[in-house]
């Protein structure tokens, strides 16, 4: 009798833990706008929701995971309190719990005031999470806020470390701050880390096998899988999906969309507010505008986009600053579109926008509009730096304006584009070399000799390449021979130096992504076997990296870079820097390489019909479509591109420690318009060099290269 008791109480416990493992209920105190909330109730979870704490503890059954979350974030909450007590009943009852950004909890040794931080990552630091998860890897919690604590055995820190994917030199050099703990029956969450769908925290997948592993302690359910992750942010389709007919036609139009969706045009109204937080240029960053805000027509520019900083409620910085390039480039995306879509209003926003850059702004005025200055034609870096000249940002502004007085079938600009032209090259050297970057006043001072008898070498295609694109064009139309052959000269000494000496920045897939457009443009004007060769070179080294999905991987170069090498912890986003920390990290990069890419390598197969070159281009067209961002929460960023994909996870994830242009920047000019414009031109079946091929009858463009081009 007694074994049968024994067995049928066994069976009863069996049976009761089993129903509790299969069908918890989860006592719940927090917002039902919470992200574990909404999670929790898509995933088909029971759910009691209790004022407080203390009401969840009297009232739960024993064995009931509770979960506290912060209502306050990021300001603390004097109510997110345990006490004495309530431990005491949390193990009599043998509950489970999670409770995060606590104002007070017994024996723990805590600061009252959150820390805000912005470089600073998640580090697990246990083997709890699994292979999957393993100590050193890395979590982007997006602005967190925590509060500090002593604690000698963290599941996570918070730190600021250099790595892609995980913390490289370790945790012993930097400063570490407990962000998730366990302390008998309770685990400790010293930031808001319920709010992962909010803040757009990731790597999905991590964040997801973070959570999963949780729920699975709280509930004790050792084998949970979360179905359906909550996210606000995602790539347009998912890696294996197939594409709709129309998908690269949808992905132009939601690319040219977002100019608007993300509020880039000043408008008088904010005209202040812009000029507020542009500030002298050198930290133009300010909060996201006001949606509320209407939207300029171009007559007062266009500003650049969003910084890499994400926000607690998942909202981005925007960067204020007003950039020639960026002009030029988002003229060019939107007449392109106006034709595609005969669109009256795209086409009037892009003329604005050119007249803005030569006309109303301060880019092409003082020395830069005299004509006895050797600074003539020149056109200035931003309305805060309008002196200073990059040779790579004017050849994207002329080749922007170039292509939408193409698009627009105007010959308005043609003085601009010419006189633009020829005042990078005659502050060339005679090897075809500018250097990064050249000032209005040395220019002055030094006159136009100086500059054309430097016997300079440079070999950075991403400053010099698109340049020597534009003397290439403009020679095409006007026979004028020392562009060609100054360019000739350039290109002969930049790949003998291939690639050992080129000074490939953070970059040596951008750099090679850059030079593929002079090389193809040069075979247009010379098709010989030589230059082919040297086109097949870069293009053949480029693409060895394009994966199964489309994208190019990411690959610095041997030895230094321009830029500081992350050698420690205190290197993380103090200078500009790469998206990986070693060749072979799965990320493709949208705001230097890919963006340029499918421009250049759809030139490289008009150019010389290699059918390789064609399908390369629509293997990272097809990827691009893919990868834009979708959001109907987050408007201003969807139909963007972000800087950094990680193809693998299929993610928006990468290093994040470029100053200013990290992994989820968006840039109006540099990424969204060369890839709309790209997208478009493959879809049309068209290139850049046969839309603008059209010769002037009246010889205008030869007359102002006469011009320029006399001895002074």
């Amino acid at each position: 009798m007694i074994a049968k008791l024994l067995t049928q109480c066994a069976f009863l416990l069996l049976f009761t833990s089993c129903a509790l493992a299969k069908d918890p209920v989860i006592a719940f105190c927090g917002s039902s706008k919470n992200d574990l909330y909404i999670l929790l109730k898509q995933e088909g979870y029971k759910i009691k929701h209790y004022e407080s704490l203390q009401s969840a503890i009297q009232s739960s059954s024993p064995g009931t995971p509770v979960f506290v979350v912060s209502d306050s974030y990021p300001e603390t909450d004097s109510k997110q309190r345990i006490s004495e007590a309530m431990l005491k009943a949390i193990n009599r009852k043998e509950l489970n719990v999670y409770i995060e950004y606590p104002a007070f909890f017994p024996g723990l040794a805590m600061e009252q005031e959150p820390l805000e931080t912005r470089l600073e990552r998640g580090v697990v630091t246990s083997n709890a999470f699994g292979e999957s998860l393993p100590p050193m890897s890395l979590l982007g919690i997006h602005n967190c806020h925590i509060l500090p604590v002593r604690e000698e055995n963290p599941l996570i820190v918070l730190a600021k470390v250099v790595g892609f994917d995980k913390a490289e030199y370790g945790l012993d050099s930097t400063k570490t701050y407990p962000l998730l703990f366990k302390r008998g029956r309770v685990f400790l969450s010293m930031t808001k880390l319920s709010n992962f769908a909010t803040a757009r925290y990731g790597p999905i997948a991590s964040i997801k096998r973070v959570w999963t592993w949780l729920l699975a302690e709280m509930t004790r359910q050792p084998g949970l899988k979360i179905d359906n992750w909550l996210t606000y942010v995602r790539p347009m389709y998912q890696k294996d999906e197939p594409l709709p007919a129309n998908a690269r036609l949808q992905s132009v139009r939601r690319g040219v969309e977002w100019f608007d969706n993300a509020n880039l045009f000043v408008h008088p109204e904010w005209k202040d507010l812009w000029l507020k937080y542009q500030g002298d240029g050198l930290m133009p960053v300010g909060p996201p505008l006001p949606s509320e805000l209407p939207n300029g027509d171009g007559t007062l520019g266009i500003i650049e986009g969003h910084t890499s900083s994400i926000n607690y409620d998942g909202s981005q910085l925007y960067r204020y600053w007003m950039r020639a390039d960026v002009q030029g480039e988002v003229s060019m995306a939107l007449a392109a579109a106006g034709n595609a879509f005969n669109d009256k209003g795209y086409r009037e926003k892009a003329a604005n926008l050119i007249n803005y850059l030569f006309e109303t702004s301060n880019m092409r005025a003082g020395a830069k509009d005299d004509r006895s200055s050797p600074a003539y034609g020149l056109i200035g870096w931003s309305v805060t730096q309008p002196g200073s000249f990059y040779g790579d940002d004017n050849a994207r502004a002329i080749l922007g304006i170039i292509g939408a007085s193409a698009y627009l079938e105007s010959t308005e600009w043609d003085t601009e584009i010419v006189e633009a032209i020829m005042a990078n090259f005659r502050t060339t050297g005679k090897q075809g070399f500018r250097s990064s970057r050249l000032e209005e006043g040395d220019i002055v001072a030094n006159g136009l000799k100086f500059y054309e008898e430097r016997d300079l070498f440079y070999p950075s295609p991403h400053f010099e390449s698109w340049m020597w694109a534009c003397y290439l064009w403009l020679y095409n139309k006007t026979g004028y021979e020392p562009l060609l052959e100054k360019t000739k000269t350039a290109i002969k000494l930049t790949m003998e130096a291939y690639p050992k000496k080129w000074l490939w920045g953070s970059s040596l897939q951008t750099q090679r992504a850059r030079m593929v457009l002079p090389l193809a443009w040069l075979v247009r004007i010379e098709d010989t076997e030589e230059h082919r060769r040297w086109l097949d070179i870069v293009a053949a080294d480029l693409l060895k990296a394009q994966v199964e999905s489309g994208g190019i991987r990411e690959e610095i170069g041997d030895g230094p870079g321009l830029f500081r090498e992350l050698k420690s912890n205190s290197d993380y986003g103090v200078d500009e820097s790469s998206l990986i920390f070693e060749n072979g990290d799965p990320v493709a990069e949208m705001l230097y390489t890919c963006n340029f890419a499918i421009f250049s390598l759809n030139e490289a197969a008009h150019a010389t019909g290699n059918p390789s070159y064609r399908k390369a281009a629509e293997k990272l067209s097809d990827f691009l479509v893919r990868i834009q961002v979708e959001s109907e929460k987050h408007k201003d960023i969807d139909g963007a591109w972000f800087r950094a994909f990680e193809y693998d996870r299929w993610d928006y994830w990468a290093s994040n420690a470029d100053k200013g242009w990290g992994a989820w920047c968006t840039l109006s000019g540099w990424s969204q318009s060369w890839i709309v414009t790209s997208l478009l031109q493959i879809e049309q079946d068209e290139s850049y060099w046969d839309l603008t091929a059209g010769t002037r009858p009246d010889g205008s463009l030869k007359k102002t290269v006469d011009f320029m081009s006399k001895k002074r």
